[in-house]
């Protein structure tokens, strides 16, 4: 599953994108290289397009056809605030606004009712948004401005990506897609040594 192929290839972004990230108020991270983006052999059973997050290993996975997938490093929530389960893509949207919650705000903030969207607002360049049913589950795939963080176990359970990641998964998702956000302790990894009769 780990099979490095080949780099993905650069993230289609736009000319505002393009902009925004030109002058970012935070520095450029140097994210180790086996969180860069990469196409690699998957052998679990998700269907082409769905989502899954290995949360232990720090891994999203887009799921391609015939045994491929591209594999992005992550940020993941701390394990008490982590979300895990399935859900559906219920909403895309690019810089989106963040509007923090009363939880955060009463460990975090304070904060503005609203941050707009932009480089210096933690969502980043995409938020793509967690739904059970119809119901927001509050969780979130989105960018950061704190990439120095990918490959780890940091956020309020928002599952953290590099812009230039997030732009690149957003172009492929569908809304309605499936995630798959595997808990701590069933590492995507794991299964796949654990199914191997070699």
């Amino acid at each position: 599953m780990q099979t490095t192929l080949s780099p993905s290839t650069d993230a289609s972004m736009t000319p505002r994108d393009r902009q925004l990230l030109a002058h970012t108020p935070y520095a450029q991270a140097n994210v180790p290289e086996q969180f860069l983006r990469h196409v690699v052999d998957y052998q679990r059973k998700e269907q082409p397009g769905t989502i899954l997050v290995d949360t232990d290993a720090r891994y999203l996975y887009f799921v391609l056809p015939d045994g491929k997938a591209i594999r992005y490093g992550v940020a993941v929530g701390e394990e008490a605030m982590a979300f895990s389960g399935v859900a559906r893509v219920g909403r895309l949207a690019e810089w989106p606004d963040w509007v923090p919650t009363a939880d955060i705000q009463a460990r975090l903030g304070p904060y503005p009712a609203r941050v707009p969207g932009g480089p210096s607002n933690p969502l980043g360049a995409r938020g793509i948004y967690l739904y059970s049913g119809n119901k927001d589950t509050l969780y979130r795939i989105h960018g950061t401005n704190q990439p120095e963080y990918i490959g780890q176990a940091i956020s309020s359970g928002c599952i953290r990506m590099r812009n230039e990641d997030v732009i690149d998964l957003y172009d492929r998702v569908k809304l309605n897609s499936t995630v798959v956000v595997l808990p701590p302790g069933q590492s995507a990894q794991a299964e796949a040594r654990g199914s191997w009769r070699g």
